[in-house]
């Protein structure tokens, strides 16, 4: 009897999940998720495989097929396509302000903070009969960081010697500088720091952040790591005292 062949992805919400999107998207974000995906799958990336490897492009060709158009007579005038309202990491953690061109009108967007890819953006009155309109929402790379669903994604180098004989380690997130310890022998690639994802919002939840350890020669070792520290606490007014 000839064996049957499962396939790498069973359904559309597991090809969504596994490229970190909570639903349908325009091809643009489709693409940008895709790329952030494939890259931390590779078989030579943290905690990538080979296995997780062939998921993601799986899933990637399975959205693709379910969200080809019909074959229909392409209208006359083709609508214009609503802009995607790309905004940093900074600017999802946050909120704030970006502009974005709408036709021929440049309009200043407030961001609420919290905002996920995929997401809608409701610009109240905003279409050019006066409807509201929603600006599909893409959370691009920038400033070190990267985010897939909830999460945010980062790297930091770190002193070989540090990995090797273990000790303290200061990362410089977002949120100001968080400390590890690394223990000697056990070389974590990857350290996940709870609570600093994307805020809650909404039914999602709080993020975390995930620093990829990347061992560099140029990374302070233990005792420089030792020493800054040292002079940002006892400043000049403090040994004065």
């Amino acid at each position: 009897m000839r064996a049957r062949s499962h396939p790498e992805v069973a359904s559309t919400p597991e090809a969504y999940a596994l490229l970190g999107l909570t639903g349908p998207v325009d091809n643009e974000a489709l693409t940008a998720a895709f790329r952030i995906a494939i890259k931390a799958a590779r078989p030579e990336a943290t905690g990538g495989s080979e296995a997780r490897f062939r998921k993601t492009i799986a899933a990637w060709r399975l959205i693709q097929r379910q969200s080809a158009p019909l074959a229909l007579a392409a209208p006359a005038t083709p609508p214009p396509a609503t802009p995607v309202l790309a905004i940093s990491p900074l600017d999802a953690l946050k909120g704030g302000a970006v502009e974005i061109r709408l036709g021929g009108r440049l309009l200043r967007v407030r961001v609420p903070a919290g905002l996920r890819t995929s997401e809608h953006l409701r610009l109240k009155a905003a279409g050019d009969d006066g409807a509201d309109l929603y600006l599909p929402v893409l959370v691009r790379g920038a400033h070190g960081l990267n985010a897939v669903g909830d999460d945010l994604y980062m790297t930091c180098p770190v002193s070989p010697r540090l990995l090797e004989d273990g000790g303290r380690l200061e990362v410089d997130t977002h949120a100001g500088v968080r400390s590890a310890w690394l223990v000697a022998g056990h070389q974590p690639l990857r350290l996940r720091l709870k609570g600093l994802g994307l805020p809650a919002r909404g039914t999602r939840p709080q993020g975390h952040l995930f620093v990829t350890l990347e061992p560099s020669e140029d990374a302070p070792s233990a005792a420089e790591d030792l020493l800054v520290r040292f002079t940002r606490a006892w400043t000049p007014e403090r040994l004065a005292a």
